[in-house]
């Protein structure tokens, strides 16, 4: 159920509601939060409140901080964890500038104007992450070390896997918070997790991808485990992806239309890997335990970038496999609507599919198609140098991930 402010007014009058955390993320998709007591709510809605945006990273400097955080009221959650009594509700806030402009920093805004264009073209592109992360002890002082939780591999169970109990607190919580998980496992590196849930429209998508990250890590914090959302905590393990699925809808069935987006998709890649893979380590995870080295597509195919799982009906899509889950999933979201857009107005025709393991090709250097960038440096340089970016992100946030 999608709330109104009037609404929401009502729920925390009526439900013991005693604190507002007003929720926002950095320039780098780090959640941030404000809390405000039920009488200043109104003001939030009506005039906003204030923070001091230098202090935020991205945000801008001292001589223009003020900035306005408006709560978006469809966005209201409780979170399971804290008091029954005297409950804590969480909002997504939208940022503005004193003069009532959305403020550049603001990815959540960049993600709501890609939906709006694709609306206008009569697009709606749904998203579903897959984030792997890994549990670690704590030491006796409560701080994490590099121990894994346990031992166990891709799928195991109890009593190899000892990430189960935690997993479904996790699932519970997020099914609490209107999220809908849809299944989770152990993955393949030791103590390292996965939990799949459904797709949904870009910002509700984007919004629930914070949120997993946010119950994830305290869900671990109250069983006595660090999360590592990472691309690399464990140099010789799998590293943890955010592989994003995305299916392209229209009033009518267009099977050209999902290939000109892959096609767009696959045509920016390089120029957007600075913001999907935004840490260093990031690029030691490519070319190896299936995450993807070069720009390709294929039908199933785990070693390309891109794959088409086998799947039909509303299920249907593909899956963009080398992002992380350090990147900011508003603006990862925003950029992939529009180089699928400039895909789908262009025409851009697909390459070949690659259906071979393109590890091995790429060890015989035999038939490789383009190799994705293989640091952050390079990546940075592409992006700085991007014609396509600048037509669709301001030059602070391109600033913000490549200088």
């Amino acid at each position: 159920m999608k709330y109104k402010k009037e609404e929401v007014l009502q729920y925390v009058a009526q439900e013991d509601v005693k604190f507002i955390r007003m929720a926002f993320c950095d320039a780098a998709g780090k959640q941030k939060n404000i809390s405000v007591m039920p009488p200043e709510l109104d003001r939030a809605f009506t005039e906003g409140i204030a923070l001091d945006g230098s202090a935020i990273a991205g945000f801008g400097t001292a001589e223009h901080s003020d900035l306005f955080l408006r709560p978006d009221p469809a966005t209201i959650s409780v979170l399971p964890w804290r008091p029954e009594h005297g409950r804590v509700v969480r909002m997504f806030c939208n940022i503005f500038r004193p003069d009532g402009a959305a403020a550049p920093c603001d990815t959540r805004a960049v993600l709501i104007d890609a939906v709006q264009k694709a609306k206008e073209a009569g697009i709606t592109f749904n998203f579903g992450a897959e984030m792997e992360f890994y549990l670690f002890r704590r030491d006796e002082d409560g701080m994490p070390t590099q121990i894994p939780h346990d031992t166990a591999g891709y799928m195991d169970i109890a009593p190899q896997d000892l990430g189960e109990n935690v997993r479904r607190e996790i699932c519970l919580t997020l099914e609490q918070m209107g999220i809908c998980p849809e299944s989770s496992h152990h993955e393949e590196g030791p103590g390292q997790n996965e939990i799949d849930f459904r797709y949904a429209e870009a910002l509700k998508a984007a919004d629930d991808a914070v949120t997993f990250r946010s119950v994830v890590s305290t869900v671990a914090a109250r069983n006595g485990l660090a999360a590592d959302f990472s691309p690399k905590p464990v140099a010789s393990a799998p590293g943890n992806g955010m592989h994003i699925n995305i299916s392209v809808k229209t009033d009518k069935v267009n099977a050209a239309l999902t290939e000109h987006a892959m096609a767009g998709i696959l045509a920016h890649i390089a120029e957007l890997t600075a913001f999907l893979n935004p840490h260093g380590d990031s690029y030691r995870r490519f070319g190896t335990k299936k995450a993807p080295l070069c720009v390709s597509w294929a039908h199933q195919n785990r070693t390309a970038l891109i794959r088409i799982p086998a799947a039909s009906g509303e299920y249907a899509r593909f899956e963009l496999r080398s992002p992380d889950s350090c990147c900011n999933p508003y603006l990862a979201y925003a950029l992939l609507i529009y180089a699928a857009l400039d895909g789908i107005r262009a025409k851009t025709p697909l390459p070949a599919p690659c259906e071979f393991d393109l590890y091995t090709a790429a060890k015989a250097d035999d038939g490789m198609p383009p190799l994705l960038p293989q640091t952050l440096d390079d990546a940075k340089k592409l992006a700085r140098q991007s014609a396509f970016l600048q037509s669709v992100l301001c030059r602070q946030l391109i600033d913000f991930y490549t200088l």
